[in-house]
């Protein structure tokens, strides 16, 4: 006879697994031997009405005994199976993935799965490491998930090509720094019944946004009409016209936007646009223009312009190269889009 330990919890969770319909089949049925058993103490008897075999039962009861009546319910730990592929062939399996397909005389230039494992199978022997003779797709996404290799996929990056990035994005910030302290004497100012004390300073975040659709609708739009469209209805049907640049501006301290639509982006469209920032401000307010490196904006054209202009009556601050996205402007972009 096995001697139980137990208690009104622990009997009565048995009670609650042995009617369970979501546990494990296993742990099932241990509960129903083990509780039987506390009715009855009869490996026999227990057997017998479970329907399973004595040596079962006791078996159950025996761990129940040994490591208690809930531990007992659980799977014995198991060892498993040796691993068979080995970690120095999972290691060269990796090291295969990143190199190129092309590079070992593959018409494709990044891998796929399959064709990795089967060069895996060709040559994994000869190279040491037998146990890939028979590697699976399967095995190798295992093996590729387990050091987050993805080597069938590509993602874009931007190298970094400009030497004085760190210094031209300092000087962006900065800007942005001084024109956060202007907005803030401006609204201090405001609240005391002053002037704004920007008074001879604007700052223009520009930039061109080229090959924009311009598309001509074929037919009248329809308004809504109550019971029958709740909308305005428009024709599927459009006519091209064309791809416009849109050059624009935003004045950082009044959030003023200042644009032109022209059907291209040379440095005579960028003069044009410097004139109309000309015209939108007083004589004596010093224009700071935030803007890239296109050629337009360095052109001898350009240059020309600005040399027969007021002395500090624009002053240009390039983002660096590959480096727009410091440029306020092209959030402004991206939500017009």
């Amino acid at each position: 006879m096995i001697a139980l330990p137990t208690d009104a919890e622990q009997r009565q969770r048995l009670l609650e697994i042995s009617r369970s319909r979501t546990e494990p089949t296993g742990r099932v049925e241990r509960a129903r031997i083990i509780l039987a058993y506390l009715e009855d103490p009869s490996a026999y008897a227990v057997a017998r009405q479970i329907g399973v075999t004595q040596q079962k039962v006791t078996r159950c009861l025996q761990r129940a005994g040994a490591v208690g009546v809930i531990a007992a319910l659980d799977d014995r730990p198991r060892a498993g199976r040796d691993p068979v592929i080995t970690p120095e062939a999972k290691t060269w399996l990796v090291a295969l993935a990143c190199r190129k397909a092309k590079e070992l005389g593959y018409p494709h230039e990044l891998w796929t799965t399959r064709l990795l494992a089967a060069h895996a199978r060709q040559h994994a022997p000869a190279a040491g490491h037998p146990s890939l003779a028979n590697l699976a797709q399967g095995t190798v996404c295992k093996i590729l998930a387990e050091q987050e290799v993805k080597p069938h996929k590509v993602r874009y990056y931007l190298e970094r090509r400009d030497p004085e990035f760190e210094p031209k994005m300092a000087e962006i910030l900065c800007v942005y720094r001084e024109v956060a302290m202007l907005r803030e004497q401006a609204k201090e100012g405001q609240n005391q019944g002053q002037g704004s004390p920007d008074g001879g300073i604007a700052v223009v975040s520009y930039d061109e946004k080229p090959g924009i659709q311009a598309i001509g609708t074929t037919a009248p739009d329809r308004p809504p009409l109550p019971g029958i469209s709740p909308t305005v209805m428009r024709d599927h049907e459009y006519k091209r016209h064309g791809t416009v640049t849109l050059l624009a501006g935003i004045d950082l301290l009044t959030g003023h936007v200042h644009a032109l639509v022209r059907d291209r982006h040379r440095s005579r469209e960028f003069i044009e646009y410097l004139k109309l920032l000309d015209a939108a401000y007083p004589a004596d307010t010093a224009i700071e223009v935030i803007l890239d490196n296109h050629s337009a904006h360095v052109s001898r054209e350009t240059s020309n312009w600005l040399a027969a202009q007021p002395i500090g009556r624009f002053t240009f601050t390039f983002t660096p190269t590959h480096g727009s996205w410091l440029n306020i402007i092209e959030g402004f972009f991206s939500k017009a889009a």
